[in-house]
């Protein structure tokens, strides 16, 4: 394991912990997305470029874009 994987693998842990106590919603969502961009870069790390392309499309791409709009919607963004 490389140290770039090792960094990669502590970001995603703490955009996972800092993503359930941010109480800005819109904050939230992006945290969310970049803890799926951290993901599509390990999965490619471990030789994935399927799995690194989905988790990219989907999980960066739709869901951000489906929670932004929803947000949006609801007129929200923060609590």
């Amino acid at each position: 394991m490389n140290i770039f994987t090792l960094i990669m693998l502590i970001f995603l842990i703490l955009s996972s912990i800092a993503v359930s106590f941010i109480k800005d919603l819109l904050g939230a969502v992006i945290v969310f997305m970049v803890y799926s961009l951290v993901m599509a870069i390990l999965w490619q790390q471990l030789n994935a470029p399927d799995l690194a392309i989905t988790e990219a499309a989907v999980g960066a791409g739709v869901s951000t874009l489906l929670f932004v709009l929803t947000l949006k919607r609801i007129k929200g963004g923060s609590k």
